[in-house]
């Protein structure tokens, strides 16, 4: 079993493809790749906690949907853009704004939006986080996990601590 992270997939968000420029031309391409690329990289015995902004403009059975097609047992760090209908979907493991993992030895805290400081940071701990797309300056130890920084798919913590660029290019 493998833990892997993500987020801002956007599922059903057509604001991506103008606003983040994502290289796909409708939002039903869009989820197509996002579901393959998470499907082709998470196996269904994996974890994968996603650090927000699952979908949006997506009724309820949508979001169910959604979940039931995608690989592994999920969480979810509620982000600003999780209304009521992905909050309350049946496919998450568990459903918080916070959380604190020990993966490998390593110690990870894990919210929606990256902190200036945080719990035990002189201490080694990593700050993973979504919310800002690839736009913000990095920081020692602290990782958008963002699925436009990696792909279009979950990543897991080793690939994050080995990559050197913080931008991985994305290819449709």
């Amino acid at each position: 079993m493998a833990i892997f992270f993500t987020s801002d997939t956007h599922f059903g968000d057509s604001r991506v493809l103008r606003i983040d420029k994502r290289p796909f031309k409708t939002i039903p391409e869009h989820d197509e790749a996002l579901i393959a690329r998470w499907n082709e990289t998470v196996s269904p015995e994996d974890e994968v906690w996603h650090l927000g902004d699952f979908a949006l403009h997506a009724r309820p059975e949508r979001i169910d949907e959604l979940l039931s097609l995608l690989h592994g047992r999920k969480h979810l760090i509620i982000g600003n853009n999780d209304g009521q209908g992905t909050l309350a979907a049946k496919g998450w493991e568990s459903v918080q704004a916070y959380a604190e993992l020990n993966v490998d030895g390593r110690a990870v805290v894990m919210c929606h939006y990256a902190f200036r400081t945080w719990k035990n940071m002189s201490r080694g701990w990593i700050d993973l986080h979504g919310h800002s797309h690839g736009k913000l300056k990095p920081q020692t130890r602290q990782y958008d996990v963002g699925v436009d920084l990696w792909d279009y798919r979950p990543v897991t913590l080793d690939t994050i601590l080995s990559t050197k660029r913080r931008r991985v290019p994305a290819h449709a």
